[in-house]
């Protein structure tokens, strides 16, 4: 299903990055594949940035990107300090 106006694209959008693919039980190819985050950070960085583009056009086609900015955070306050991709998304809104 695509987007039909129901929210503002930059939301919209936001929010398709933060699905892990194939947890939509009837749309398995919306969200980001889990297995980037396994690579390393250089690898990691190109994937999601193209990975990223594809669900946002696909899905959301109300956007236009102009930058996709990818950057490790490392989470703390846990026992085991983890690394966590964070995509910065520059988006231009379409002139209708």
């Amino acid at each position: 299903m695509r987007a039909s106006g129901n929210g503002r694209p930059e939301q919209c959008a936001a929010n398709l990055l933060k699905i892990i693919r194939g947890e939509i039980p009837f749309d398995r190819l919306k969200g980001i594949e889990a297995a980037i985050i396994d690579n390393p950070m250089q690898q990691a960085s190109a994937s999601l940035e193209a990975d990223a583009e594809w669900v946002i056009k696909t899905y959301e086609p109300r956007v236009d990107i102009n930058e996709i900015n990818v950057k490790a955070l490392l989470e703390t306050g846990s026992a085991e300090p983890q690394h966590r991709i964070v995509a910065d998304i520059i988006i231009k809104k379409e002139e209708v």
